[in-house]
């Protein structure tokens, strides 16, 4: 056994300080869960005398129960593919996340074991990168890593705070709903993400179908009615003399002009991926009057799910603050949420350091401060989340309607321009020969 120092929040939100003996950092956090206090941050002070604490392989098996395992992934191997095979199906991208570990999730739950599963996954996955990533974590289990740490060796498709999820779930036996909790969360992410994504689609088509209505006429009708109303010695009136001219002046310096802005854009993404430029950029998309407010508000949402996920699998406050900061895309708001950490560990509320980065709404420091009083912050976090995630979805139509209407009237325009340009050049022409 081991002997923890801890310090941690009680029903009425008074810190607590004491020591605790337990076998792991993790099943001393939970044995503090269930004495009603929040753990905020636990730390291993020494061995207990009582008993030596046993080695990580030689606590759980017998050396022949060593052997015979040693023996299973050679056996198990004939059913995976060659450690040399090159996958083909793509680069590993954080996509692939949330199907391998909804499939995992589904098997953990009907009794199997998680290197069973694993090495279950390895053949019966059809698209090559989910089968690579089941083939990387089972010879990485099989060399007498836990599942946890095969994940922690492919950061590009489980980021640390859903290692940190697994690694709590092997080490206190509740995997499996662990597991759960954290597919049911990626889910509601990936649903929020996906709204956004089909919200904006049909603006961005009408906005491509409107420039290639623009190219057209500019590159191919403009310049043949220009011939045409010429070569019948028609006066052009002044709107049509205007696109026509518009679109002479396009033909010879169009491409130059496309060219210049590509430029200018690349140079601009190059220089917004430095941090400088990048830091530049995130201060002015906050700044913005109906953008910024929706972008703050996103990466409130991202916070305080992502928190509340951690804190209800058993992860101490401080280490569900420092992965929370990684879900943090502007980096204006992540600056400012740095300070949360070192405030909470002083012994300052949840509420109050959110408080201090002047980016959490009155409101939601209210219903987080009401969770810390009552000692049960989660389901405080858990509804912060839906009434974001609520306002999110109605900005979100609200935005999408104002692009959609606003692209449409551009074109709209745009059509009755053209048209009355037309139609104005053979009136005058009409009138010339009557």
């Amino acid at each position: 056994m081991s002997q923890f120092t801890y310090n941690a929040r009680n029903a009425t939100g008074k810190s607590v300080q004491g020591t605790i003996e337990a076998g792991s950092r993790r099943e001393a956090v939970r044995k503090l869960s269930l004495q009603g206090l929040t753990p905020v941050s636990v730390s291993e002070t020494g061995k207990s005398a009582q008993t030596r604490p046993p080695s990580r392989k030689k606590s759980t098996e017998s050396k022949s129960q060593a052997s015979s395992r040693k023996a299973k992934p050679a056996e198990a191997r004939k059913n995976m593919p060659p450690s040399g095979l090159s996958f083909r199906g793509g680069a590993l991208k954080p996509s692939h996340r949330l199907p391998f570990l909804r499939a995992l999730s589904d098997l953990i739950a009907s009794g199997m074991p998680i290197g069973d599963a694993v090495r279950l996954l390895g053949t019966r996955f059809r698209d090559p990168v989910l089968k690579r990533i089941a083939h990387q974590i089972w010879e990485g289990v099989s060399s007498g890593l836990s599942v946890s740490d095969a994940m922690a060796q492919m950061p590009r498709v489980f980021d640390s705070s859903t290692v940190y999820l697994i690694q709590a779930g092997e080490a206190t036996g509740s995997l499996r709903e662990i597991l759960k909790r954290l597919v049911v969360y990626l889910e509601e992410r990936e649903t929020l993400i996906n709204r956004v994504k089909m919200a904006l689609a049909y603006p961005a088509f009408i906005f491509i179908v409107a420039n290639l209505v623009l190219v057209f006429c500019v590159y191919f009708l403009f310049p043949r009615m220009e011939a045409l109303l010429l070569s019948l010695g028609s006066d052009l009136p002044a709107l049509t003399q205007l696109l026509m001219d518009f679109s002479a002046f396009m033909v010879v310096y169009g491409i130059w002009i496309f060219a210049g802005v590509a430029m200018v854009a690349l140079a601009f993404w190059q220089w917004c991926r430095t941090p400088k430029g990048a830091a530049v950029k995130d201060r002015i998309l906050l700044r913005l009057p109906a953008l910024g407010k929706f972008l703050l508000y996103s990466d409130v949402l991202a916070i305080t799910q992502t928190f509340s996920a951690l804190l209800e699998n058993g992860v101490t406050t401080i280490d569900a603050l420092r992965m929370s900061e990684n879900v943090i895309a502007n980096r204006r708001i992540k600056e400012r949420f740095e300070v949360v950490r070192p405030l909470v560990a002083d012994g300052a509320s949840i509420s109050g350091a959110f408080a201090q980065t002047e980016c959490f709404p009155d409101l939601v420091l209210d219903m987080i401060g009401v969770g810390e009083n009552t000692g049960n912050i989660v389901p405080s976090l858990k509804e912060v989340s839906r009434q974001l995630e609520g306002y999110l979805s109605k900005q979100l139509k609200v935005f999408t309607g104002v692009v959609t209407s606003g692209v449409l009237i551009a074109a709209v325009i745009f059509v009755g321009i053209v048209a009355y340009a037309i139609f104005s050049a053979v009136l005058s022409l009409s009138a010339q020969f009557s």
